[in-house]
């Protein structure tokens, strides 16, 4: 007798972390699978623990190996944890990708504004549709969040159903879009779900998120009130918070201007689907200076802090065609994601010290999230009445209070995983059965690099401790031809006693030469490695900090 189809779940990303989600189910025998994944998304580097590098993404070598079982990839929206990585790792896999019609259009504008990007096809499915993907059969359920067109999966296979929640909220008056549709996950709740792989980012917060159409009415309330220009910056892809400025800047009698090309992309394909239907056309930056204070509104890219984004740009001062004066307004509709915390302090400081008046969620009700809060934690697991929950895409913290919660809720099997970790959802108890290889690359300008690359490794001890570049020449006696070159990049210029580090390294360096035996010296790697040891200590006990030490040893 045949054994049954084994049903597994493998995320390599957003587990343990929020962002750079791939979630990868797999069907079949241990030594036979077919695979499906989910989502493929980004996180940000941070530059003080990650110097340029400026995207993170999973590491897919599992995937590569196992592609010819990689029956495809499914989208559950287009924020860039969920499909950012896309354009650069899509040619090791070359599955079938697809997703509905928002998410491929915002994909499409996205990569044909990346230099050199690959021609990369996704089949376009219908909100609410279902499609066959090798043997899992996936329907796309509709589910609010803070981008159009999110939707939770249902994955049914022969070893039972997946809801993989995506990203979502219970938010019965959108501004744009449908609610979560509360009838249909009923409905599968009814027909029976093995396992819940849920969304955990606000599990720590009581209660329920707010409406969008709540934000709107406060974004309303404060443009109406105000008398100078104003700016907002959001995420570019909330189109839903984009029509709310756009409407209540209509209601202020208040021009809108696009400023970020980011904004430009979204509000072009928002367009395209519909989704600002009955707003005037917006008007390009050019156009900012030629409206009295009173009459713009500048929808402004830079939310999170990027330097090279519009909001930056403004608040230092140097955009070529947007200012703000002392006497206006920005209105942060965003929340800081944790890691760009310093980024954006700076320019909310660089703005009030403009005397700019800054408006945040800490006061008004201008920003809700996008993800649910306990009570709908609680909703969901109400309507699909899981016999497994497994909670993803949240911190440690965030995925022990799911795990928690659903205990309390009733949930007959809970368990945590992380990235990495085999899990078996069924037949049988779930549990860990073994580990598929996971890690992390690193997007370093126009390259990937493993997480362990030595580039990245060395970048990182350069910003904390510099560097030492020496130069030397040695005859074919061992002796130094001249004095050794010296350059100390990131190192102080003079100890606490006041004396030039650099002199003292030129001393150390002709000491540790001459005092080598003289078969040594003419060893140019054991001569290199002593005097790399030596500068080290040196300016170690002069600074207290050990620089990277390149040293070059020519032979005459």
């Amino acid at each position: 007798m045949a054994r049954p189809d084994e049903l597994t779940f493998a995320p390599l990303g957003g587990v343990g972390e929020i962002g750079m989600n791939l979630s990868v189910y797999g069907l079949g025998s241990r030594h036979q699978r077919s695979l499906l994944a989910v989502d493929l998304g980004v996180s940000f580097g941070d530059e003080e623990h990650l110097p340029g590098i400026d995207l993170v993404m999973p590491d897919v070598a599992f995937l590569e190996a196992e592609r010819k079982n990689l029956v495809g990839l499914v989208l559950t929206h287009a924020h860039e944890d969920h499909f950012g990585a896309i354009i650069d790792l899509w040619p090791r896999l070359k599955m079938p990708i697809y997703a509905t019609a928002f998410t491929a259009s915002l994909f499409e504008a996205k990569r044909a504004a990346e230099r050199g990007a690959p021609q990369i096809p996704i089949t376009v499915v219908p909100s609410g549709g279902r499609i066959d993907v090798g043997p899992f059969n996936v329907e796309f359920i509709p589910v609010a969040h803070s981008i159009p067109e999110a939707h939770a999966l249902a994955i049914r296979t022969t070893a039972g159903t997946v809801l993989h929640t995506g990203d979502w909220k219970i938010d019965l008056t959108p501004v744009i879009g449908r609610p979560t549709d509360e009838k249909r996950l009923r409905e599968l709740g009814d027909e029976g779900v093995l396992a819940l792989i849920g969304d955990s980012t606000n599990a720590v917060r009581e209660g329920r998120s707010p409406s969008e159409s709540e934000v709107a009415l406060a974004i309303a309330a404060v443009v109406k009130q105000a008398r100078g220009r104003v700016a907002v910056t959001t995420f570019a892809s909330n189109v839903a918070r984009l029509r709310a400025v756009a409407e209540a800047a209509r209601a202020a009698d208040r021009e809108v201007v696009v400023v970020g090309r980011a904004m430009e992309r979204v509000v072009q394909v928002a367009r395209e689907c519909g989704y600002l239907d009955g707003i005037g056309d917006f008007r390009s930056a050019e156009y900012y200076g030629n409206f009295p204070p009173d009459k713009v509104l500048a929808l402004c890219t830079g939310s999170q802090g990027e330097p090279r984004a519009a909001l930056a740009r403004i608040a230092n001062d140097d955009h070529p065609l947007v200012t703000l004066n002392k006497g206006d307004m920005v209105i942060f509709s965003s929340r800081t994601i944790p890691g760009n915390e310093k980024a954006v302090s700076a320019i909310v400081n660089g703005l009030v010290r403009q005397g700019i008046e800054i408006i945040t969620d800490r006061t008004h009700l201008v920003h809700v999230s996008g993800h649910p809060r306990r009570d709908e934690l609680r909703e969901m697991i109400s309507w699909v009445r899981p016999q497994l929950l497994i909670p993803v895409h949240g911190e440690a913290l965030h995925l022990e209070e799911h795990a928690r919660l659903a205990r309390a809720a009733g949930v007959p099997k809970v368990m945590t995983c992380r990235n990495g970790d085999l899990v078996r959802l069924g037949p049988g108890d779930p549990a860990v059965i073994g580990e598929v290889p996971s890690g992390r690359l690193y997007k370093d300008g126009m390259l990937l690099e493993p997480d362990k690359a030595r580039a990245v490794v060395e970048r990182r001890k350069l910003s904390f401790a510099g560097c030492a570049f020496i130069a030397l020449a040695l005859d074919d006696k061992g002796e130094l031809v001249d004095d050794p070159e010296i350059d100390l990049v990131g190192v102080p210029e003079k100890n606490a006693d006041g004396e030039v580090i650099a002199d003292e390294v030129l001393d150390i360096v002709v000491s540790t030469v001459e005092n080598l035996p003289r078969a040594r010296r003419r060893d140019p790697d054991a001569v290199a490695e002593s005097v790399r040891r030596a500068v080290r200590a040196s300016v170690a006990e002069q600074w207290g900090k050990k620089p990277l030490c390149m040293v070059h040893v020519l032979t005459v």
